[in-house]
């Protein structure tokens, strides 16, 4: 049996989470275009369940772990998305898609983590395992704990 890597597991999990949230922002672009406020805003909220653990660690431990690779500059353009508003239906749809390029953008920095120490995947993982485990939802966590 072949044992896997910190590594090849960070990459496993990284693009399990950006598919699950590709999905849910498809499924709510949809909502939002059939004018269903009770789907839009049942998928807002999953959306910002799935999106609080993972943005959280992604700031707090990835992207510090990747400014020596990329620069900080990228690393900040990285972390900046749109506003979603639950008033205007074009605006929302507009929003959501704004936050697509993201998941995509993202999902190249797994490779980049390959060259990183183990000890560093280690820590990303630690703050995965952290931000999972406190729960916070993409909203309470900006309007909370997040330094930014």
């Amino acid at each position: 049996m072949t044992s896997t890597t910190p590594v090849e597991e960070f990459s496993r999990i990284f693009r399990e989470e950006h598919r699950e949230v590709r999905d849910l922002l498809l499924a709510l672009i949809d909502a939002l275009a059939d004018r269903d406020a009770v789907a839009s805003r049942q998928l807002l909220t999953e959306v910002a369940a799935a999106t609080g653990p993972h943005f959280r660690y992604e700031e707090e431990a990835l992207y510090p772990a990747l400014v020596e690779l990329f620069g900080e500059d990228y690393i900040e353009e990285l972390v900046s998305t749109g506003t979603l508003s639950t008033h205007e239906v074009d605006e929302a749809v507009t929003a959501v898609r704004a936050i697509l390029p993201h998941v995509s953008d993202c999902e190249g920095l797994s490779i980049m983590v390959e060259i990183l120490p183990e000890t560093v995947v280690e820590t990303i993982f630690a703050a995965r395992a952290g931000a999972r485990a406190e729960g916070l939802n993409l909203l309470e966590w900006a309007g909370s704990s997040r330094s930014r």
